[in-house]
């Protein structure tokens, strides 16, 4: 058996914000009407809560992230991806449901600094500066489709896929470059 690697190796550039590839991290997709009793149970006997609209939940170092009306995105270690599958699907198994471990399609990077929103100005049409922390945002870095959220105080956390990481890496990269910032 193969080890796991992630897309870019923890690759890091610093700029006038530090972007980082965050490296092994499990990400499962579920697929399901979010009203459905056994979906709820399901993330509550994981400590989790249903998230609003385009919101984000935590607990016990799992991330939900809403990603539409019928998809969320459970984020936990990579090692942990797994069980976590196994557990959704058997309490899903008697609902039109459809959980599946996508960690190893996915890629997970992190823009740190100050002047983290900038970065991402460059790339999103989104508001960012009124983008609130716990808030999910779906849209496209150049020619490719990526979410991100603000993860922290002075953090704001991406997914791509893994088949584009290297190309979301460089827009940060470049978008993180002194010299280029906007303010």
């Amino acid at each position: 058996m193969s080890n796991a690697v992630s897309a870019l190796n923890s690759e890091r550039h610093e700029g006038f914000v530090t972007v980082s590839e965050a490296g092994l991290v499990g990400m499962i997709t579920i697929r399901s009407d979010q009203a459905s009793k056994p979906l709820v149970k399901a993330l509550k006997d994981l400590g989790l809560s249903l998230p609003p609209k385009r919101g984000i939940t935590e607990a016990g170092g799992l991330v939900l992230a809403w990603m539409s009306p019928d998809e969320l995105l459970l984020i936990c270690p990579h090692d942990q991806a797994p069980a976590h599958t196994g557990a959704l699907e058997a309490a899903l198994a008697k609902t039109h449901a459809l959980v599946v471990n996508v960690s190893d399609a996915r890629a997970l990077m992190h823009v740190r600094g100050a002047r983290a929103d900038e970065v991402m100005m460059k790339l999103s049409p989104a508001d960012i500066q009124q983008l609130p922390a716990g808030e999910m945002r779906r849209t496209r870095f150049a020619q490719v489709p990526a979410a991100f959220w603000r993860s922290g105080r002075e953090e704001i956390s991406v997914i791509c896929f893994r088949s584009v990481a290297a190309y979301v890496m460089g827009l940060l990269e470049v978008s993180a470059r002194p010299g280029s910032e906007l303010f």
